[in-house]
């Protein structure tokens, strides 16, 4: 979920007492359009992942041999359909817990006929530990992840050491975690745990951020920001261990 979807009331302090761990993000209900919850009641068995299913095996989930890219947080999935239709040639994950979300992204992937891409409706944290095998992506990607700006909430950025090991730990050797978001505050913070964490090297070096590259597309969301004034920054570390 993208901090375009998560702008619901923050949660309450008596919410916050019985959570049973911090989260990274709020889910809250949405109205289903038409296609959206056609996407959910027809294109989910093609396109759908269980986390109940339990550990995959890419090859088999898709059919084929190719390198893997997993996104946390597509959305309302236009980036994540679009980078799987510019590049058939890899295989696509998507996590997402906002439902119109997912239902948008199945409904447009089923009539477009996209082959190369599986979505979990669900915590992605989970699905990592629970579905994804260790050693088995060559992406992960993170863009534009709930900020929690107040400091008192800088707890629910999903960045943090833990994540960053956790990340590491289903990359392949060589594979990369990018990151992007358009907070110059969180942007630092990501810097300040990336470049600490062990195991991984900044792709554009020491401190230093990565262009946005040719094949991560400029969402609506982005260009508002950037219309606003809004700096966005991509970071891109490298597991090397």
């Amino acid at each position: 979920m993208t901090d375009e979807q998560n702008n619901s009331p923050e949660t309450s302090g008596d919410e916050q007492k019985y959570m049973r761990k911090v989260r990274s993000f709020v889910l809250r209900a949405g109205r289903m359009t038409e296609g959206q919850q056609r996407g959910l009641e027809e294109a989910w068995p093609h396109y759908g992942l269980e986390l109940d299913n339990g550990m995959i095996n890419p090859a088999e989930v898709f059919g084929r041999e190719a390198p893997v890219v997993l996104e946390i947080g597509f959305g309302m999935g236009d980036s994540l359909l679009s980078m799987a239709n510019d590049q058939p040639e890899k295989n696509y994950i998507g996590i997402e817990v906002h439902r119109p979300g997912v239902g948008r992204l199945l409904n447009t992937a089923q009539t477009e006929g996209v082959k190369n891409l599986r979505v979990y409706c669900d915590d992605a944290v989970e699905v990592l530990a629970q579905c994804i095998p260790d050693g088995s992506l060559d992406c992960l990607q993170l863009f534009f992840p709930d900020p929690w700006h107040k400091k008192k909430h800088h707890k629910r950025r999903i960045v943090q050491p833990e994540f960053a090991q956790t990340i590491r730990q289903k990359l392949k050797v060589g594979g990369v975690f990018h990151m992007a978001t358009d907070w110059e505050n969180y942007a630092e913070h990501m810097m300040e745990v990336m470049s600490a964490a062990e195991g991984y090297n900044n792709v554009a070096g020491n401190g230093a951020y990565s262009p946005q590259p040719e094949w991560r597309p400029v969402t609506k969301f982005q260009k508002r920001g950037e219309r606003l004034g809004h700096g966005v920054w991509d970071l891109m570390f490298e597991r090397t261990e």
